[in-house]
């Protein structure tokens, strides 16, 4: 207990972690984002959001209403445009192939979830 006035309980089901030297915050997971403009990160950590997971291929109109990523192209640009922010992010594609051999080669890309 570090706050004055703040009480918390713990339990059999806490999980207690070393903290000492360290800024803890505990994060919210939002697991239905449509990518459509970076700004929903800073908006989102400004929350206490700190992962996200969905898709889309950022401004176009095409993508506004999924949350699904299309394709290994655009998969691919997503991970790119991503890399740069310091947050926890998972990006679900959508595919769907006749072959195998085209399936694997859309997975290369490695989408946290697939709807086929």
């Amino acid at each position: 207990d570090i706050q004055p006035g703040v009480t918390i309980v713990i339990g059999p089901g806490t999980d207690v972690i070393a903290g000492e030297g360290k800024i803890l915050t505990a994060g919210g997971f939002d697991s239905h984002i449509h990518f459509i403009c970076p700004q929903q990160i800073e908006h989102a950590l400004m929350s206490g959001v700190t992962s996200m997971l969905g898709g889309g291929t950022g401004p176009s109109h095409g993508t506004y209403a999924t949350t699904c990523t299309p394709g290994p192209w655009h998969m691919m640009r997503m991970m790119q445009s991503l890399d740069a922010f310091p947050v926890n992010l998972g990006i679900s594609g959508k595919g769907n192939a006749s072959r195998p051999v085209r399936w694997r080669r859309w997975c290369l890309p490695a989408p946290v979830r697939s709807n086929c």
